[in-house]
């Protein structure tokens, strides 16, 4: 026992010092957005702010329009999101429910995909976008981001575990597919769906390249792009407003990571993803 406890010492501190690490910029983030930036050059590394203020957050919605910024941002994670819950869902039924020719082959070249650099498919994007005239709008970053390759794998592995008699009988039963999914496919994965949509809302908000291509106007602007506008040449070197962005940007991701973590962490680990 003591030899066990002697082993597990040394890894315990590795792992309090890794969160350490890993939570201390968060914090450093939070307790900046409340400084003056005065007291945030003379204590950069003093989380805890001296004189608390709200300055920098209202500084923020005064100088751009926030509540449109936060809305265009929301509409776009949310959109994103249920139509990549969508095909993924529907994607993954018929590549495991449904017999097909060439079903394999389609299958691999779909999630082949994943394994393709954004570099590589950003500039046919941009010019079909361009070309449809949805520049500067927040369904020109939407459109690319109707469906995806990982969503179709989550979604089949989660189906894969579903028994195929459980489908057989329900056809024998002259039920269509539609109520097959609705009915049977739809309680049985939920919490694939649940946590698959977190992941798929999370990152599209965080999204920074594409929305940066496509959207020109700061009306128009989602939370990430507004942050860059105190953190640039335009904006100076005023870094407590942009940490007040950060908390603003990270607030509901977070929230919804913090409530949903088992469906996450289950969801990837039935899947065989490490």
């Amino acid at each position: 026992m003591k030899i066990k406890r002697s082993v597990a010492i040394p890894w315990h501190i590795i792992f309090i010092i890794t969160i350490i690490i890993l939570l201390y910029p968060i914090v450093f983030a939070l307790g900046s957005s409340f400084k003056t930036l005065e007291d945030a050059y003379n204590n950069v590394l003093n989380i805890v702010p001296l004189n608390p203020t709200f300055e920098n957050y209202i500084t923020f919605f005064n100088s751009l329009p926030a509540f449109k910024i936060t809305m265009n941002t929301f509409i776009i994670a949310s959109v994103a999101t249920i139509f990549k819950l969508i095909t993924s869902f529907l994607a993954a039924y018929a590549f495991v429910f449904l017999q097909f020719k060439g079903k394999n082959i389609l299958y691999f070249m779909l999630i082949s995909t994943i394994f393709i650099p954004f570099t590589v498919t950003m500039i046919p994007n941009y010019l079909i976008i361009s070309g449809i005239g949805l520049v500067n709008s927040v369904w020109g970053v939407i459109l690319p981001q109707l469906a995806n390759a990982l969503g179709i794998f989550l979604m089949r592995q989660s189906m894969k575990t579903i028994p195929i008699s459980l489908i057989e009988a329900a056809k024998l039963d002259h039920i269509g597919h539609a109520r097959i999914m609705k009915d049977i496919v739809l309680p049985l994965v939920r919490p694939a769906v649940t946590s698959t949509g977190i992941w798929f809302f999370i990152t599209t908000w965080n999204e920074y390249v594409w929305p940066v291509l496509i959207l020109k106007s700061k009306e128009n602007y989602t939370l990430p792009l507004a942050l860059q506008m105190y953190i640039s040449s335009e904006g100076g070197t005023n870094f407590t407003v942009a940490m007040a962005v950060s908390v603003i940007t990270m607030i509901i991701p977070l929230t919804l990571y913090l409530i949903f973590q088992k469906y996450i962490i289950g969801t990837f680990t039935s899947s065989g993803i490490k």
